[in-house]
């Protein structure tokens, strides 16, 4: 039985030769885009190795290199975001409040490798709403409902204290802590509604008194400046008789300036205008 030989083809070792650059070529891109990663501004990242696990090593911003497959980054976000918390609670005088607390939270930076190990990639959703209500009901239970008005700063430093130590245990920063509503029962709003209303009753009896006072005294000023004023007129008219003469003058001079700008036309007689000059004593009486 005889085998006939194979022909060799024509290019055929040029052929192989690209074939061979062309795979040893895609494997050296693939294994450089896949052996860099970035670190974005704000971010930081640690490392997970297959054969040893999540280096201790924190990743600052930038370009960095890994060995694929064996390795995969996890990116933080190390920048400060708030977190919106809402808790129903008891006063120390029994009054339900309803209290709204934002926290500004942050990983702490050279920690997220333990974070990583203890609580994941969501590490402020296991954390916070826990160590946040918890904090809440046992700050305003030591208040009364008016005292959380009242000392609202107070008690706000008082969970910002109590929270900050209690988040730091899970290498959590927290950069702010601010009250932002604080609502009470219907019943505690309605006393504090009628309290208000009966202090502005008070205030409003206390300016008609004063406004009773104040107009006592102007009309006794004004009595004693009447009497005042009569008297100088009496002994203006004892001293010197022309003294109604003048008075009758000033008198008949506005009823002229009246009737003169009025639309109608008015005849009166000159004693009906008290403008009978003629007929006036000008000269002073002598006196006695």
């Amino acid at each position: 039985m005889s085998f006939n030989k194979v022909p060799n083809v024509p290019g055929s070792p040029g052929l192989s030769a690209l074939l061979k650059v062309s795979v040893i070529g895609g494997l050296g891109v693939y294994a450089i885009t896949n052996s860099l990663y970035n670190v974005e501004g704000g971010h930081r990242a640690v490392m997970f190795n297959r054969l040893t696990g999540i280096k201790e090593k924190v990743y600052p911003e930038g370009t960095h290199f890994m060995l694929p497959w064996f390795e995969r980054p996890i990116i933080y976000d190390v920048r400060a975001r708030p977190y919106l918390v809402e808790s129903t609670t008891g006063s120390h005088d029994l009054q339900m409040v309803k209290i709204g607390l934002r926290v500004l939270t942050r990983p702490m930076g050279d920690r997220l490798p333990q974070i990583y190990r203890t609580l994941g990639e969501n590490y402020s959703e296991r954390v916070l709403p826990s160590i946040i209500h918890e904090t809440l009901k046992a700050v305003v239970a030591q208040y009364n409902a008016s005292q959380l008005i009242t000392q609202r700063e107070a008690v706000s430093r008082e969970i910002r204290k109590i929270l900050t130590e209690r988040a730091t245990n899970f290498d959590i920063a927290l950069d702010d802590v601010s009250i932002t509503t604080l609502t009470f029962g219907k019943e505690f709003t309605a006393a504090i509604e009628a309290k208000q209303v009966a202090a502005q009753e008070a205030e409003r009896a206390k300016f008609i008194v004063e406004k009773a006072e104040q107009d006592k005294r102007s009309a006794v000023i004004r009595a004693e400046g009447e009497a005042k004023s009569a008297q100088l007129i009496g002994q203006a008219i004892a001293n010197n008789q022309a003294f109604i003469t003048l008075r009758k003058i000033e008198a008949a001079r506005e009823i002229a300036q009246t009737i003169a700008q009025s639309a109608n036309k008015v005849y009166l007689s000159s004693n009906d205008l008290l403008l009978n000059l003629q007929g006036m004593n000008l000269e002073p009486s002598p006196k006695k």
